[in-house]
């Protein structure tokens, strides 16, 4: 599993220019399968995404299509992990 942090590098009101394109690429994202849960950061610095292992360099060309990459809006940060141990309720992460 991946988790990926979007930091923002532009004013929000630019990033709020790109929200549609943005929200159109995650739905592709979760139609492809790659995505898990997505949601913005509290405070509203960026965002976060869940994804599922696999290919890093599928995931990573992916998130180089997001217009907030494509326009410098936010950075990407990526970490992979494997989950060992989970709520009850949520063993299904240990198999993404």
């Amino acid at each position: 599993m991946f988790i990926v942090t979007l930091t923002y590098l532009k004013p929000v009101e630019e990033v709020d220019a790109l929200m549609p394109g943005h929200i159109e690429w995650l739905d592709k994202g979760y139609a492809d399968g790659l995505f898990i849960a997505s949601g913005r950061r509290i405070p509203r610095t960026g965002g976060v995404i869940l994804a599922r292992s696999g290919d890093e360099r599928l995931l990573r060309d992916t998130l180089a299509a997001d217009p907030f990459a494509i326009h410098g809006a936010a950075r990407f940060d990526v970490v992979e992990f494997t989950p060992t141990k989970t709520a009850p309720g949520a063993e299904l992460l240990k198999t993404l």
